[in-house]
């Protein structure tokens, strides 16, 4: 079981991703509603995997992505963001965000980027693809 932050400014993507993530068999042990609040989270208590908002009113999420990457440089987050935001994305990526999910978010995107990112966690049928 994986211990998740979900990092959003909108209450209802929050509690649809916070959804999945139960659905999934994974643990939310933080909510943050904006970047500042990921970071002091994640320097309490740091999570497995987080997903971040790209844009966000106080702090975008590359910045706070940038933050946590100084506080651990193993840090697997991965940038959530809607279509046009290619740009965005690709300096998240050279920040140090280990993917992206495009809104809107599925239980079968979020349950394909935990599997890129942690095999144990790989669909079976994932697997069959790849040999």
């Amino acid at each position: 079981m994986l211990k998740i932050m979900i990092v959003d400014d909108s209450l209802i993507i929050r509690k649809k991703i916070a959804k999945i993530v139960e659905d999934l068999g994974h643990s939310v042990i933080f909510n943050a509603q904006n970047a500042q609040e990921a970071i002091t989270a994640y320097t309490q208590e740091r999570a497995d995997f987080v997903t971040m908002d790209i844009t966000m009113p106080d702090m975008d999420g590359i910045t706070a992505l940038r933050a946590i990457m100084q506080i651990d440089l193993s840090a697997k987050v991965v940038m959530v963001t809607s279509h046009g935001q290619e740009e965005m994305v690709i300096k998240s990526i050279q920040a140090g965000a280990v993917g992206y999910i495009l809104k809107p978010i599925t239980h079968e995107k979020l349950e394909q980027s935990i599997g890129e990112i942690f095999t144990e966690y790989r669909r079976e049928s994932d697997e069959f693809l790849e040999e």
